[in-house]
């Protein structure tokens, strides 16, 4: 059976001789030339934008790095997603292409986490681990610097709810990013290139089975999944926050362990007939907002320590963080959510993180201590551990 590829702007599956090729619409050796004209794919998907006018699209050996269009007899090397005619990658199914697909409730801060992981990868873990992380097309490059990047860092402003897919016309617009690393071999260093999607999910998108299935299509395809619960949403939780936390209100939320449920449904609908066997797509389960219980926390507590910036993931110390997670469920209720992934996963690890280091201003704003991240990266690095993409110490 041929090898199937996961297109990491739309998240179907196809072969690599699917991949179709768009014309370069320019002057040909013959002197012919294709006009630009509208993709009604594109605009389905991504809507009407001044950028959708295009070549034509053609069929040829997606195996191919080029081809030649069939009426212009001009040689393109833009190749396109079959399914979205997204341009894909240059190097794409040559290189690792791994998709994140990043879920969890209404109010669990996904769009703040995604953007100081984002951020954090690009600066300060990049640096440890001589690392690059880079939008891999303008779109990206675009609205993660306008759309996330200044509002939170430049502009210190909170975002607002994430549109949901219902009401975006089931248009899924994911940031796609380059994650290159030198690793070391028996031939010297040699680059090492992931293609990473992270898609930012709407909680109402999880509110229901009938809406998973309608609106996260990419969960099926993702390599590898960070869930992003939020323990303030527990009740046993919120009794022990630190005084002045912001609570987010009860009207209208889901439980954690709902949304693991729900997710976890689609997943094992997914596999077909394979019930018995436990699902293999790791799962890195993320308390976010921990800074609201670091008052809890003994002065030897793996949470109230960075992770060690050695240029490699420490999984000894990630192990660590994973039991003291583990035992805070019990203390929160939280021995249903540790039972269901238990029973479940066969891959999957505890994180707590805090994306600002202390909560917003009642006015949304960040507060006047700045942006102070604490193990944001974690569970990415893990992910990219589990794929062989970063170097690792240790076993478990």
């Amino acid at each position: 059976m041929a090898r199937r590829i996961t297109c990491p702007y739309c998240y179907e599956s196809f072969t690599p001789r699917e991949i179709r090729f768009r014309c370069n619409s320019r002057l040909s050796r013959t002197r012919k030339q294709c006009p630009r004209r509208r993709d009604p794919v594109l605009d389905e998907r991504f809507g009407r934008r001044p950028s959708h006018d295009v070549g034509p699209d053609f069929a040829a050996d997606g195996r191919k790095p080029t081809a030649v269009c069939p009426d212009c007899d001009g040689e393109t090397t833009y190749r396109i997603c079959p399914v979205c005619h997204c341009e894909l990658p240059v190097q794409f199914g040559r290189v690792e292409n791994r998709l994140i697909a990043m879920v969890g409730a209404k109010a669990s801060g996904k769009t703040i986490y995604m953007t100081v992981l984002l951020h954090e990868m690009r600066n300060q873990v990049g640096e440890a681990y001589g690392a690059s992380m880079m939008g891999l097309d303008d779109t990206t490059m675009r609205r993660y610097s306008s759309e996330y990047e200044d509002r939170l860092y430049r502009d210190r402003q909170m975002f607002p709810g994430t549109q949901t897919a219902s009401t975006n016309a089931n248009r899924v617009e994911p940031l796609v990013f380059r994650f290159g690393l030198r690793r070391r071999s028996l031939f010297g260093e040699r680059p090492q290139h992931t293609v990473l999607s992270f898609f930012d999910t709407a909680g109402e998108d999880f509110s229901t089975r009938e809406s998973v299935e309608l609106n996260t299509r990419y969960l099926t395809g993702a390599d590898g999944i960070i869930l992003l619960l939020d323990p303030l949403q527990m009740p046993g939780a919120r009794e022990s926050a630190a005084p002045g936390t912001a609570l987010p209100g009860t009207e209208g939320l889901d439980a954690p362990i709902n949304v693991l449920g729900r997710v976890t449904n689609m997943l094992l609908a997914a596999r077909g007939g394979k019930a018995t066997a436990k699902i293999e797509t790791p799962v890195a389960v993320v308390f976010s907002k921990l800074d609201a219980f670091w008052h809890l926390l003994e002065n030897g507590s793996p949470l109230r320590a960075h992770a060690p910036a050695r240029g490699r993931f420490e999984v000894g110390d990630s192990l660590s963080v994973h039991e003291e997670v583990r035992q805070l469920l019990r203390e929160w209720d939280g021995v249903p959510i540790d039972q269901s992934l238990e029973n479940t996963y066969a891959r999957y690890r505890y994180f707590g993180v805090s994306s600002l280091g202390r909560s917003p201003t009642p006015e949304a704003r960040v507060a006047p201590t700045g942006i102070q991240p604490y193990r944001v990266a974690d569970p990415l690095l893990w992910l990219l551990s589990e794929f062989g993409s970063v170097p690792r110490a240790g076993r478990g």
